[in-house]
């Protein structure tokens, strides 16, 4: 913890490390205020999504929870607003870490598009705003071991060395995520029937690939019930 604690006070000494954090609080802000303030004006976030669409399906049955629907955007917004106040960045990473991570981990089972890609971006931010954070969290995580002194203090100047490592793991992140967005699934429901049967154009799976986004997008059948059909039909 010593090693760790080291490495994080020559962190926050850095002017790009706080910058990025910078950009992370506002670009996460950003984003649950505006899809918190879709639902407590009670509009279905994602509208022009077929209810049949998976994602659709959900987003729809949700719209119809009242103030379970109202309640979640009230919890974006604080999330959100929290993250803009500096002495409460910390308190509005923890509440928007686990609503983040539940946006994630349904975007990939229904394997949406909308935040197939930006929920788990939005997860790494937040985690580093969490890491950032750490001076003010470390006395309630599970580790004995860290230095007495305080570490939260504000240098009275800025490195202006540029991390190329850190640099270069976030690019490497980034693609990651893209890349399995691209190839980690062999098939994806798309948002609508055109774009699902595009991905079948000119390949041998284009009857198959047919009767799965008809099943997803004209049927409205689970998810998992079309994934089924689709892998039984391949030869």
């Amino acid at each position: 913890m010593k090693t760790f604690e080291r490495f994080y006070r020559n962190a926050k000494a850095n002017r790009w490390y706080w910058l990025f954090a910078l950009f992370c609080r506002v670009s996460l802000s950003i984003g649950f205020i505006a899809s918190g303030m879709v639902k407590i004006l009670g509009e279905r976030f994602a509208s022009g999504l077929s209810a049949n669409h998976p994602m659709g399906a959900y987003l729809e049955a949700l719209h119809h929870t009242g103030y379970y629907y109202t309640f979640i955007g009230v919890a974006q917004v604080i999330a959100a607003i929290l993250l803009l106040i500096p002495r409460t960045v910390a308190l509005g990473a923890l509440l928007y870490f686990p609503i983040i991570v539940n946006i994630t981990v349904l975007s990939f089972a229904v394997r949406f598009d909308g935040s197939f890609v930006s929920a788990p971006l939005m997860v790494l931010a937040c985690l580093y705003l969490l890491f950032w954070n750490y001076d003010s969290l470390k006395y309630i995580l599970p580790f004995k071991k860290h230095e007495n002194k305080t570490i939260a203090l504000k240098p009275a100047r800025y490195s202006l060395r540029f991390p190329f490592g850190f640099a270069a793991a976030v690019i490497a992140m980034i693609a990651v995520v893209i890349l399995f967005f691209a190839y980690g699934h062999d098939v994806m429901p798309r948002n609508d029937f055109k774009n699902c049967m595009a991905q079948f154009q000119q390949t041998e799976y284009e009857m198959i690939g047919k009767e799965f986004c008809e099943c997803v997008h004209k049927k409205g059948e689970p998810l998992d019930i079309c994934l089924g059909v689709f892998e039984t039909a391949i030869p």
